[in-house]
């Protein structure tokens, strides 16, 4: 990261950090998108578990990362200040934090896991598959959770192409231990959805076993000496992390958790409506890493902006980062129209799980238009640790106004399952029209506090 004077620099530095991101970001995503590829193959039944599966994981797995993204924040502020000492402490302290939340996460999941599941009218098999799925994954919860928290301090030192070359390398190992697991090569048992799990946990080992071995021996990162010298764990340090980084994972799970409440509300239908949700939901997140990568590379750029006091170009970045998103969202939606039918013969051979996918393809590209602008403005409100209002915006905008919204429109019009899908698009439309409103206003104080304070 460095200081950057011209609009020139600022477009030339926000896109060396946001393309390594965005690879990052989409092989990272491609886990789950193979994953579900590749037990949908397997029958309809596995990839609903598997859908299943995933969407209790997801919220839960996104909600506690975000606490872990913490570290962006704060490691992007010391480096704009200069204060580089503090930066191995904060890291360390991480660690520290992300092993001890995963152990808990694991430990509250293996008693609520059957309630969960017995909440919800599931098929023997799809319960079947669904529960085991995240009885595999939780067997690397642990190092997944380490993993995120190192890249995001390899990323907040503007260092994004070593996260890029550490997941496509992680990539491939995925995509083959589901081959050998889902399908039962090589003499290995054919678990389908199950395999899936089980492929995703293994491959969150490798990935970080990689990470600590580039951290602990490449120049710059080794400098930090994260993997050396080890301190005390700290209370008072996991105080600060968890008092920015708890506001930040409940926004980021009521966001989420908007998507898997439409789905468990899928489960009301036939496992084929189930399956085309999942597999439509998939298809549009995946096009959707395009806006979250923009989003966390402005978090970079502008708590770095921030921490140095710059406040203008602070708000150069915001916008520019905004109007990117904005472009790609519009650009999406165009692909989710054009290749409607061929995306949804990527996920079953199915006729009629084939027209529901390309009927939900439909209200796909109206809520990859929020999303679009929402992303960046939570990643720009992240990079300036204003976490508290933004947790509340997301919780009315996602659960005040937008999952109740789309429970009347399934059940009292005749869009049926497809009035789920018209929430989304609400809440976020909603979530992106009060995070601009917020960041509107925090940027002008700011600059005008500053302004007044040289005057």
């Amino acid at each position: 990261m460095y200081e950057t004077h011209t609009l020139r620099e600022k477009i030339k530095l926000f896109m060396i950090i946001l393309i390594p991101i965005l690879i990052t970001q989409i092989g990272m995503y491609a886990m789950n998108f193979f994953d579900t590829i590749m037990s949908g193959q397997a029958g309809p039944d596995e990839l609903a578990g598997a859908a299943i599966g995933s969407n209790i994981w997801l919220p839960v797995f996104t909600g506690l990362n975000g606490i872990m993204m913490a570290i962006s924040p704060i490691v992007s502020q010391l480096k704009g200040a200069k204060n580089e000492k503090d930066i191995s402490k904060s890291v360390k302290q991480g660690v520290y934090l992300s092993v001890i939340i995963a152990v808990i996460i694991g430990m509250i999941g293996y008693f609520l896991l059957d309630p969960v599941l017995n909440l919800f009218s599931l098929e023997e098999r799809v319960r079947f598959v669904a529960k085991y799925y995240l009885v595999s994954l939780g067997l690397g919860i642990i190092p997944l959770f380490i993993f995120n928290l190192l890249r995001s301090f390899i990323d907040d030192l503007g260092q994004t192409k070593i996260s890029m070359i550490i997941i496509l390398l992680t990539l491939p190992t995925n995509i083959l231990f589901n081959y050998v697991l889902i399908f039962g090569k090589w003499g290995f048992p054919a678990l389908g959805g199950i395999g899936a799990g089980l492929a995703t946990a293994l491959t969150y080992w490798v990935a970080c076993g990689i990470t600590v071995f580039v951290i602990h021996k490449l120049y710059p990162l080794r400098h930090y000496r994260i993997f050396s010298n080890w301190i005390t764990p700290s209370l008072k340090s996991w105080a600060e992390q968890l008092k920015i980084g708890i506001p930040i994972g409940f926004a980021i799970f009521f966001e989420t958790s908007i998507f898997s409440a439409v789905t468990f509300f899928m489960t009301a239908y036939d496992t084929y409506t189930l399956a085309a949700h999942q597999a439509a939901i998939n298809f549009a997140s995946l096009l959707y890493m395009v806006p979250l990568s923009i989003a966390f590379t402005l978090t970079i750029v502008v708590g770095f902006e921030v921490g140095g006091r710059r406040y203008r170009d602070a708000r150069t970045y915001s916008y520019m980062g905004i109007l990117l998103a904005a472009g790609a969202s519009v650009a999406a939606g165009l692909t989710l129209f054009i290749f409607d039918e061929s995306v949804a013969r990527l996920y079953s051979s199915n006729e009629r799980v084939i027209e529901l996918t390309t009927s939900f393809i439909y209200f796909a590209i109206f809520f990859q238009l929020s999303d679009g602008f929402g992303a960046p403005l939570q990643g720009i409100l992240r990079g300036y640790k204003d976490v508290n209002i933004t947790l509340l915006m997301a919780f009315v905008s996602y659960w005040v106004i937008g999952l109740p919204s789309g429970y009347l429109l399934a059940n009292y019009t005749s869009l049926g399952p497809y009035g789920y899908w018209m929430s989304l698009i609400i809440g976020l439309t909603a979530g992106a029209i009060t995070l601009l409103i917020r960041m509107v206003l925090l940027q002008k104080n700011q600059i005008t506090a500053q302004e007044k304070a040289r005057a």
